[in-house]
């Protein structure tokens, strides 16, 4: 596993870094019958829709945020709910597909 943490917010080109972290792990540190390696992008704040046309929110990277203070609890409870529904939403999604969906469809545009 290889974690990055980078000062401020995410840029696009922090996905070819890790790649490259990632290929050298695999390639030079990974032993027979381990899983590939996967990578950890912590950033002081994250773009949503950049992560997803990245597709960084699937897949072997993936990007988090970091707080450098703790912010007022109504702000974490609101971020809270958030996650609860954005994850609620995501499995509704998975529930909703025909099993093979994405074999079958993945170069369709919807």
């Amino acid at each position: 596993m290889a974690i990055e943490l980078k000062l401020g917010s995410f840029d696009a080109a922090y996905k070819g870094q890790m790649e490259l972290y990632l290929r050298w792990l695999d390639r030079y540190e990974r032993r027979p019958g381990e899983e590939p390696p996967i990578g950890l992008i912590l950033c002081g704040e994250k773009n949503r829709e950049q992560i997803e046309l990245l597709q960084l929110d699937r897949g072997e990277i993936r990007v988090a945020e970091y707080l450098v203070e703790l912010p007022p609890r109504e702000m974490l409870e609101a971020k809270l709910h958030e996650a609860i529904r954005l994850a609620k939403g995501q499995v509704e999604a998975r529930e909703e597909k025909p099993p093979g969906w994405d074999r079958h469809n993945s170069g369709s545009s919807g």
